[in-house]
């Protein structure tokens, strides 16, 4: 579903993507793990449109997609959860979610069914559909921005570190949304610092070292690789 071929990307003078190249196949969970600075947003924003790329590719389908604009990326099927949430706080619950489907040509009753199928996997924004978005909790704030992703009907989702700042049983109910995704037909592309439980999930996995991919493998066999403990597991 998803090819990145020898991308580079970087700030000004700084590359920070030093041709990467990895796969996310149809119906997989992918983990991208690595340290603070090591390319994992910037490679992520490159794949979503919103930074630029100096060279390689990035295909989606088999097609070209490395020029096309964020916005066509979104029509065809992809949508990211930014780190930090990045919510519209004055806005209630619903109209954030709304905006979710603003590029798609579904009727109305569509939209509709959509906040529904939202609402049932987290019943507290159901709840505070009328609320203002910025005084949700930083859980409910995550569990927004990833219904706002998913109103726009996406095949490629791509997660940006949904964990940060979020207590453990928190982090447990967005591993297990993911999942629940996964069975719904919705292609997981995840960044997660928290590796351990990334990984637990994933079908594969890549690691991240200063821009370049330095492991690959199944999210079971990271796990057990000594160098990936050691480094990024914390045993």
């Amino acid at each position: 579903m998803l090819g990145v071929e020898d991308l580079r990307s970087g700030y000004g003078r700084i590359e920070a993507l030093h041709g990467v190249s990895l796969e996310v196949r149809a119906g997989e969970i992918v983990t991208l793990v690595g340290g603070n600075g090591a390319g994992k947003t910037t490679l992520l924003r490159a794949i979503s449109g919103v930074q630029p790329v100096t060279g390689g590719r990035v295909l989606f389908e088999g097609a070209d997609v490395t020029r096309l604009s964020p916005h066509r990326r979104v029509e065809l099927g992809i949508a990211q959860v930014p780190e930090g949430r990045q919510i519209f706080g004055p806005l209630s619950v619903e109209d954030n979610l709304r905006l979710g489907a603003y590029r798609k040509t579904h009727g109305a009753a569509e939209v509709g069914k959509d906040l529904d199928k939202i609402f049932a996997m987290f019943p507290i924004l159901a709840e505070r559909r009328r609320n203002p978005a910025g005084g949700l909790s930083g859980g409910q704030q995550q569990m927004l921005a990833i219904g706002r992703a998913l109103m726009g009907r996406p095949r490629l989702l791509l997660l940006d570190e949904p964990s940060m700042g979020l207590a453990p049983i928190l982090v447990d109910q967005i591993l297990a949304a993911i999942v629940d995704l996964r069975s719904e037909g919705v292609t997981v592309f995840l960044v997660e610092q928290n590796a351990f439980a990334a990984l637990s999930i994933a079908d594969r996995g890549y690691v991240i070292e200063t821009g370049t991919i330095a492991k690959e493998g199944s999210g079971k066999a990271l796990i057990e690789d000594p160098a990936v403990r050691e480094a990024y597991l914390g045993v």
